[in-house]
């Protein structure tokens, strides 16, 4: 029986996700949201006193950036619209059931400051600590991937584009058929804590710059967010690189589980099989038999029943135990990992890699990632900061407020 030391994370899930969430009336989904979410310490890192030209508090302009979200609405036009046409919508965002509210210039005005000062990634900072304190994010595993982003701008000629990495630029990608397929655009990249299927990290460029290019700066963000380490940082083949490997064991103490992309790999390395297992003097795979503080262990296939090999086991060994072959993981990172690539284990790993296309679904489908209505790099990640920051605050609050019916 195939025996692995390595300790793995059994999922489980939090209290109440953000299915059930979206279950709630708005009015009651809304109030709960804002009962627990400090806007103070950030609101008040802004440069100036933001007050519009009828004293417009800039808290309530944030409730209802968030709240547009939450309630899918695609542009500032249509939130000014439901907050002059909706007095129940209006007094949850903080504005006076019978006040004016601030125009569609005002609150553009407002998300332009957001992106320059950037204080909406401290508020999604302060949430996620806030959700690793409660459990609801265990940070064992962390997923990370991307998703592509069309532009809102018009589509230009590739010798027109501007490479500056600040504007939309053309991707292309293969999809889930395997037919590859172009956009212009923008490529969200996220990290993506397993058990909770929430953010920890997320950034945005340009759609033309690779996966493999952003990678270890998510897990730089990730590991800078997060008061418990990850154990596993988990990717497709698209981030099958030695510098990721490398970087994650040596500078973030953790184990890359990534999927070998074997597109013009020739022949594997002697003596051992593409995935990083020993092959035998008779060529046969050798089996797996554990690891133990980064050093992985086989075993002769023939004595454990897995291969007849025509020479028996005097040939490689005198033992019974049969001849044992042993890898170090620091000898070569991308080859060896614990567990070993290919085991139930590790499999069972990389399959949470799905959470993080999880998360895209409900982004792209229940908080408008996808309809964006503003221009470049800064200002998209401006927009996907707040669709990230209305999924944690949401499955955080609806957690809050089921933990305190309980403790009643």
């Amino acid at each position: 029986m195939e025996r692995d030391e390595a300790t793995l994370y059994i999922r489980q899930q939090c209290l109440i996700s953000f299915e059930d969430a979206l279950k709630m009336q708005p009015e009651t989904r809304l109030e709960k949201i804002f009962s627990t979410l400090d806007l103070y310490p950030i609101i008040s890192r802004l440069p100036r006193k933001h007050n519009g030209p009828r004293g417009y508090n800039a808290k309530y302009k944030l409730r209802a950036l968030i709240a547009a979200k939450i309630e899918q609405i695609p542009t500032m036009a249509a939130l000014v619209r439901r907050l002059k046409n909706d007095p129940v919508f209006r007094y949850i965002c903080g504005f006076g059931v019978i006040a004016s509210v601030p125009s569609e210039a005002t609150m553009s005005r407002f998300l332009r400051e957001l992106t320059e000062t950037g204080i909406l990634k401290e508020l999604f900072k302060s949430l996620v600590n806030k959700a690793e304190q409660m459990g609801i994010i265990d940070c064992t595993s962390i997923a990370i991937d991307s998703t592509k982003i069309e532009a809102y701008e018009k589509t230009k000629p590739r010798k027109y584009v501007s490479q500056n990495g600040k504007s939309a630029d053309w991707g292309v990608k293969r999809n889930t058929d395997g037919n590859t397929e172009a956009w212009f655009g923008y490529k969200v990249h996220a990290a993506v804590d397993t058990k909770s299927e929430l953010p920890v990290a997320i950034t945005v460029t340009p759609a033309n710059v690779h996966n493999s290019e952003i990678a270890l700066k998510l897990v730089k963000k990730a590991s800078s967010v997060l008061v418990k380490s990850p154990k596993f940082y988990l990717m497709d083949s698209a981030y099958d690189c030695n510098d990721i490997y490398e970087t994650i064991k040596n500078d973030f103490h953790a184990q890359a589980i990534i999927a070998l992309n074997l597109r013009g790999t020739r022949q594997p390395r002697a003596g051992f099989d593409f995935d990083g297992t020993p092959v035998c003097s008779a060529g046969f795979r050798m089996v797996y038999w554990g690891s133990d503080n980064g050093v992985n262990k086989f075993r002769c296939p023939h004595v454990l029943d897995k291969a007849e090999c025509p020479f028996g086991t005097d040939w490689c060994s005198s033992s019974n135990y049969g001849m044992v072959i042993k890898t170090k993981i620091e000898d070569d990172s991308r080859l060896f990992c614990s567990p070993h690539r290919g085991t139930k284990n590790w499999q069972k790993l990389y399959d949470e890699r799905t959470s993080v296309e999880r998360y895209f679904g409900r982004q792209k489908k229940h908080l408008g990632l996808e309809s964006i209505t503003v221009q470049g790099t800064k200002k998209v990640e401006t927009h996907a900061y707040l669709c990230a920051i209305a999924l944690i605050a949401t499955v955080t609050a609806v957690n809050t407020a089921e933990r305190e019916q309980k403790a009643a």
